[in-house]
């Protein structure tokens, strides 16, 4: 099943892709939709099979490269971190692909897009599953190329020719520094297979390296350089404006990088090496810091913008910063949960978003929009679920709610308890969070109000032939809408609740909510093979473990203990074995935040609702004023923090400034001036005067002949003269 989950859409990719023009666009969409489905089912099983069963391994499928003592395998990883994204990004991409027949239907291009979308899923699927960091790197590679020509497909737009080449080359910022790590990561532990690695990673806690003349920890300079391509790809702050550009890009595009692939890279590599980030405390710090500042960044910038894609693109981006934050926090099973639930409710505002302006004639200004919601009442009630979910709606105290509040207040709350034990930026992390939530509200329901109630403010025309979309892009929300709605109350216990002690086994630290809470003397597992450092349990912690654990579970407990002095402290240790000896009777009786805390996102998101209605709904003439006074907060959020000018100001006119120094002078006076223009040049010239003697007359020949034989006899006479 592995083969068919990785390599049936680079199958139907080439032969999409390669006989277009032989198999028609129709068999190309069949090819690469059945592929896709058919990855998704063989996904689903593993995921049960290794996840669920416990049955991780690695499938050995050839040598790639051997150089002296460098050997490259490639090899096909499954564990809990890998088919968990496996399901992500197969479900996402069959479902874009389904939905695409519809959105799609009349460009005379799908057999490209849909080769181009395969292309993408496995280069996504080869960068999860790879079990050494080139391989990974591969795909990473390969994610970025077929991002580009996804964002540029309609190529004969300008805006999408820009904004491909703007997300290739802020891509290449960020692989340059991952490039750089990977080249650490050999030269300090000679190997670049992930066990390998792994396993000597604690060995090198202390260690140090030059680099450009400074002297690093191996381990933070590692880390930092790994998390300098994960900012790129995952749009981190700094390297963020490739991201919102990607809309140019046809909406189902959007629905897969925003959602499932591309972007979840980033988070993804940091999960997958949390073992040097564990022993890399100012990077983690980093991470945190730069997280915590995207989704405050990202929120803030999402009020101020009227295309209905590129608000739900700064949520993304803003998303990602929770994920980003909460990995820097050292919880890595909460930035993955959030990472799954979001692919959910993303990908359903996305498709959800494509479906209005499919009915309104490609209409995306929502300025535009209005009074839609019984023309498109499934788009409409689709949209809804996305936006509750994304909000993070629920009950606090009853645990009830729709996805995004599950995994979303999981990383606001612990982020407080972080905070509680000294973890740097633990406090800041909470607080950005907790603002970033209630706007979220209210640009998500600003979104919601603009694009389908009050008065149409488009042309009438388009409002007259407004239309719900057909059912293959209708079905594909209504399997969305069920994961936004229930994904984060069925994989709660699992991602970072009770069963995360046994649920990721090695790959992933089962988190402090779920050590706290059931039992486990420390914050982390080990970070490569937790047996190796393991520590016994005394009689009456191993019975507290009983009373909260079944017998299995106490026993994985035991087997994966390490004791907690690790860069994060260890009074969660302490922590959860008191908390546990008294008995647990709940999920928030050993580690649990105060009341307040667990309030706090819903207090605030449900101020982003009624603001959110007070602007659009009650008044809706004052958010027009404000936008007609164009004042300096709202010029500089829509003109999201000036980092487009910015960056025009210093790196993009400087390097065209620079290119245009080498082209003047290097390519035109040096290279030409030397090449063509200066030796070959001359060459020419003599061979055509030289050429000139070869006239064809006779009386040329005669001529040149007797001015020959004058010159010899000259010469015959000045010698016998002498």
């Amino acid at each position: 099943m592995a083969y068919i989950v990785v390599f049936a859409p680079l199958l139907a990719a080439a032969i999409a892709g390669l006989l277009q023009k032989q198999i028609g666009d129709r068999l190309a969409q069949i090819i690469t939709t059945g592929a896709t489905i058919a990855a998704a089912l063989c996904s689903i099983a593993l995921f049960f099979d290794v996840a669920m069963g416990g049955n991780a391994r690695t499938i050995e499928l050839a040598q790639w490269m051997a150089v002296g003592n460098f050997e490259i395998n490639w090899a096909i990883r499954l564990d809990t971190l890998s088919t968990v994204m496996l399901v992500v990004i197969t479900s996402v991409s069959s479902l874009v692909h389904v939905y695409s027949w519809g959105y799609m239907s009349h460009d005379p291009h799908r057999a490209r897009f849909f080769s181009y979308l395969s292309l993408f899923t496995f280069a996504m699927l080869s960068l999860v599953t790879a079990d050494n960091f080139i391989q990974m790197f591969f795909g990473w590679e390969g994610v970025g190329l077929a991002s580009y020509l996804l964002i540029g497909f309609w190529y004969q737009k300008d805006s999408a020719t820009s904004a491909a080449i703007k997300a290739f080359v802020t891509n290449r910022v960020g692989d340059f520094g991952l490039a750089l790590g990977i080249m650490a990561i050999y030269l300090v532990f000679g190997s670049l297979q992930f066990d390998v690695v792994f396993a000597q990673v604690p060995a090198m806690a202390e260690e140090t390296i030059a680099f450009f003349g400074i002297n690093f920890k191996v381990l933070e300079l590692i880390g930092f350089l790994l998390f300098i391509g994960a900012m790129g790809k995952s749009a981190q702050f700094f390297l963020h404006v490739w991201l919102p550009d990607a809309m140019e890009g046809p909406t189902p595009v959007s629905a897969l990088i925003h959602a499932a692939t591309m972007v979840t890279a980033g988070v993804f590599l940091v999960c997958r090496a949390h073992a040097i980030f564990e022993l890399a405390p100012n990077t983690s710090a980093f991470i945190t810091f730069i997280g915590a500042t995207t989704a405050l960044f990202a929120a803030t910038v999402g009020l101020a913008q009227n295309d209905i894609k590129r608000v739900i693109a700064y949520s993304t981006c803003s998303q990602l910063g929770y994920m980003f934050f909460a990995a820097g926090l050292g919880l890595y099973s909460a930035a993955m949960f959030h990472l799954f639930t979001h692919a959910f409710f993303k990908a359903l505002l996305f498709l959800g978003a494509g479906s209005v302006i499919h009915g309104l004639h490609d209409e995306q200004d929502m300025r535009n929009m209005g009074g839609i919601y019984k023309l498109l009442p499934i788009t409409w009630i689709m949209m809804i679920i996305g936006t509750l979910a994304l909000t993070g709606v629920g009950i606090p105290l009853l645990g009830i709610g729709f996805a995004g509040f599950y995994s979303k207040d999981m990383i606001i709350e612990e982020a407080f308890m972080m905070g509680q034990d000294g973890v740097a930026f633990g406090m800041f992390a909470f607080w950005i969070g907790v603002i970033a939530a209630g706007l979220t509200s209210f640009y998500s329901w600003r979104l919601i109000f603009m694009t389908f109630h009050g008065k149409h403010r488009g042309e009438p025309e388009v409002l007259k032939h407004a239309h719900e979309s057909g059912p293959v892009m209708l079905i594909p929300l209504l399997v969305l809408a069920i994961g936004a709605l229930f994904a984060g109350a069925a994989f709660k216990s699992d991602f970072v609740g009770k069963g995360a002690l046994t649920f990721w086994e090695e790959s992933l630290p089962a988190g402090p909510y779920a050590v706290g809470n059931y039992g486990h003397l420390v914050e982390d597992y080990a970070q490569s093979h937790a047996s190796d450092h393991g520590v016994e349990l005394s009689e009456a912690e191993a019975a507290s473990l009983e009373a909260a654990m079944s017998e299995d579970e106490a026993q994985a407990a035991q087997e994966h203990a390490v004791e907690a002095a690790d860069a994060h402290g260890d009074s969660h240790a302490a922590a959860g074995a008191d908390d546990h000896g008294e008995g647990a009777e709940g999920e928030h009786h050993g580690h649990h935040p105060p009341t307040w805390v667990l309030f706090s996102p819903f207090v605030v998101t449900l101020l982003g609702f009624v603001l959110a209605w007070y602007f659009y709904m009650a008044n809706p003439e004052l958010p027009r004023r404000i936008a007609a006074n164009n004042g300096p907060l709202h010029r500089f959020l829509s003109n999201k923090w000036y980092f487009d000018e910015l960056y025009n100001a210093t790196f993009v006119r400087a390097t065209r400034v620079l290119g245009d120094v080498f082209w003047k002078f290097g390519d035109q006076k040096i290279i030409d001036g030397l090449g063509p223009n200066g030796i070959a040049a001359t060459a020419m010239s003599s061979a055509r005067r030289i050429a000139k003697l070869q006239s064809g007359y006779l009386y040329h020949y005669a001529f040149v002949m007797l001015i020959g034989v004058l010159v010899l006899a000259l010469w015959l006479i000045a010698g016998a003269g002498a």
